[in-house]
């Protein structure tokens, strides 16, 4: 076996392994091309292990091996069957690739900790879903007045330097970690004003989302205004991206204030790294006794979730919709909710539980269910107040609607429920789930999310203001989370109440309707008597509008499967002419997505380029891959994909098909260099 691409010569360099199906000397033993440093101590432990694993009647190793070289960074291995294996036993070719291609990351200096249920909770969502941005969320905000690029770049790598959250990374593992590294550059980029549409900007950002793998899980992006000489320069708009995993929307308005303090400082905060952070958090928790709210949950009898008001079904992505109360609407109706001894967010809540009963469709009384967000600031952790973290954590909410109930009973009801969820605002949706033998997925329902905001107790922004520069109150842009319907509410600049849905298209469809349902019963609760209006006749009041489409029969069952929500094979770059061959990358939990997106930029061969997401089994995977291939076909991951290569190339091949080639490297492999030995694979195989 011979490749044309250049061998690994560091060291240091990753290993790359190509396992090849039609070269071998019988069905169950490929030849195993080796490119990179070999250790040949390494390589004998990795067989030995996997004779320990397969012999276990025998006590004896199956299969003999030689190595041969070629060249520095450069053997082949080939295998063969001792008489005593038989012919029916298969070599474990994908196992010993992702063994030999599994290199530990160290970095010096740099501290390690366990993430947090919920963190382990977003990460799993965001790789079961790979290429939706989950988790991901975008603020943007207006900058009025002069701005300095070098002075804001410098005032960003202040604020990392200070915050490890900002320099956190995630690592997989036999036990997944957080890794918090010294030093991080952010990425901050200064756009022209005549670079590109705010809007394409915006959608461009959103389609790239944000991976909590790769260097700071927050991403700067300024638009400038207008050019210099208008009378009126147009402000320049920033752009702030984050992940779930490692910030929530209250840290990151609070890493603002502190970015504000730096570039009034010429961008040098002073003072040294925050104390307590993001890992002493993670200590505090795991010395939590769970013993009373495992009790609590396991005692709650959790209905299943209520799905949203649906409307016909408008295609694929994320749909945006947002409405308003102006500021003498959102002030009667604070005003309103105090006199009854809530808050407005209750009243938003309130209201959600309504809809969500009338979107049920039923006459008497009802359970609903939907999950709303705590802050997770109300522990007893000292400094919680300023820390950066993800602490914003969505909790079940179960509300019982009476039509003859009056609505103070209702928000009495969420009032009393505030309170108990209260106590346990750290346990995550997966521990209750657990806890309390809820069905549904969690991801079924809907979420509403209220936000509040850190105070400026040095009054920063009057400070920029006496420098000439007025900036705006962040604002979401929109947010993709596991749930079909997501609301967010928070104040505007105005005072006035925003809401903000973000919706799955596949799943309901047009939120418009939702929102404006929403926003008219906000405004018309103010003008009636809490203690003595009823249910019903709130309810009542929505029956002269137009009413949302219930939720049809393939909808009621809850949340589309895995399989159906993200398809299994997801073409990444197509052929440059029919016949070409393609190019299938496997999916691997620890593998970014964007460090698959390198590898279809640097790739220049012909070759169709997909991305294969892994399920229990590969019959399904088979069927895909044998209705695309027109050509060779070529399996290529990074380390930990090599079982579920191989088993999937050995079922093509048994199939009756021609043997896809196996290619798997190291996680530190640039991915040009990945490129191009897929390339030179892909030519052999034609």
């Amino acid at each position: 076996m011979s490749t044309d691409h250049a061998p690994h010569s560091r060291p240091d360099a990753p290993m790359t392994v190509v396992v090849d199906l039609a070269g071998a000397p019988g069905p169950a033993l490929p030849v195993l091309e080796l490119r990179g440093p070999l250790d040949t101590h390494r390589l004998e432990a990795a067989l030995d292990r996997i004779d320990r694993e397969s012999a276990r009647p025998a006590r004896r190793p199956l299969w003999r091996h030689r190595l041969e070289e070629h060249g520095p960074g450069h053997h082949t291995l080939r295998l063969t069957a001792r008489a005593s294996a038989g012919s029916s036993v298969d070599f474990p070719a994908g196992l010993l690739a992702d063994l030999l291609t599994d290199t530990p990351r160290h970095e010096e200096g740099a501290r390690r900790i366990v993430p947090t249920s919920l963190q382990r909770e977003l990460i799993a969502d965001s790789d079961a879903h790979p290429g939706t941005g989950r988790h991901s969320e975008q603020f943007a905000f207006a900058w009025n007045g002069p701005l300095d690029p070098d002075r804001f770049t410098t005032a960003w790598q202040s604020v990392f330097d200070r915050e490890s959250v900002l320099r956190a990374t995630f690592e997989d593992g036999p036990e997944p970690q957080l890794v918090l590294h010294e030093r991080i550059t952010p990425e901050v980029v200064h756009l022209p004003h005549a670079a590109t549409d705010w809007y394409a900007l915006v959608e461009a950002d959103r389609r790239r989302g944000l991976d909590p793998r790769g260097p700071g899980p927050l991403r700067i992006t300024v638009l400038a205004g207008g050019p210099p000489g208008q009378d009126t320069p147009a402000p320049a708009r920033v752009l702030l991206t984050f992940h779930h995993a490692l910030l929530d929307g209250w840290s990151v308005r609070s890493l603002l204030q502190e970015f504000y303090r730096a570039y009034l400082a010429d961008g040098a905060l002073p003072g040294g790294e925050r104390r307590p952070d993001i890992g002493d958090y993670a200590h505090w928790l795991t010395a939590q006794d769970t013993a009373p709210a495992r009790d609590f949950w396991s005692r709650n009898d959790l209905a299943p979730a209520t799905e949203p008001p649906a409307a016909a079904l408008t295609g694929a992505g994320v749909g945006h919709a947002r409405t308003r109360l102006d500021t003498e609407e959102t002030e009667r109706l604070r005003t309103w909710a105090a006199a009854l001894g809530s808050p407005e967010s209750s009243v938003l809540h309130a209201v959600w539980a309504l809809l969500l009963y009338r979107a049920r469709g039923t006459a008497g009384p009802a359970r609903v269910r939907f999950s709303s967000t705590v802050s997770g600031r109300g522990i007893h952790f000292d400094g919680v107040e300023r820390l950066p973290a993800p602490l914003r954590n969505p909790l079940p909410v179960t509300v019982d609607v009476d039509p003859c109930a009056t609505v103070l009973a209702v928000l009495a009801g969420l009032r009393d429920e505030a309170v108990d969820r209260g106590a346990y605002e750290w346990v995550t949706a997966g521990q209750i789930r657990s806890w309390s033998g809820a069905r549904d997925t969690g991801a079924s329902g809907s979420l509403l999310v209220f936000e509040h905001r850190p105070c400026d107790p040095d009054g920063l922004t009057e400070l920029l203001a006496a420098q000439g520069i007025l900036v705006g109150s962040p604002e979401t842009l929109g947010v993709r989370t596991a749930f079909p319907l997501t609301l967010v509410a928070h104040h505007g600049d105005d005072g006035g109440l925003v809401v903000t849905a973000s919706y799955d298209r596949t799943r309901l469809g047009d939120a418009d309707q939702v929102l404006a349902d929403t926003a008219f019963l906000l405004r018309q609760l103010p003008g009636r008597e809490g203690e003595r209006t009823t249910v019903g006749e709130v309810l009542a009041l929505l029956d002269d509008l137009p009413r949302p489409l219930a939720p049809g029969p393939d909808r009621t069952a809850g949340p589309p499967s895995d399989d159906t929500e993200v398809p299994p094979l997801v073409v990444l770059r197509p052929a440059t002419h029919p016949g070409a061959g393609t190019v299938c990358l496997i999916q691997t939990p620890s593998t970014p997505h964007s460090v698959h997106t390198r590898v279809v930029r640097a790739y220049r061969g012909p070759e169709m380029i997909a991305l294969l997401r892994p399920a229990a089994g590969s019959r399904r995977h088979e069927a895909v891959l044998r209705a695309l291939r027109e050509g060779p076909l070529v399996l290529g991951g990074f380390s930990g994909g090599g079982v579920a290569a191989y088993e999937i190339a050995r079922s093509v091949a048994a199939s009756g098909g021609r043997a896809p080639v196996v290619v798997l490297t190291g996680a530190a492999t640039r991915p040009a260099d990945f490129a191009r030995t897929l390339e030179a694979t892909a030519r052999r195989s034609r």
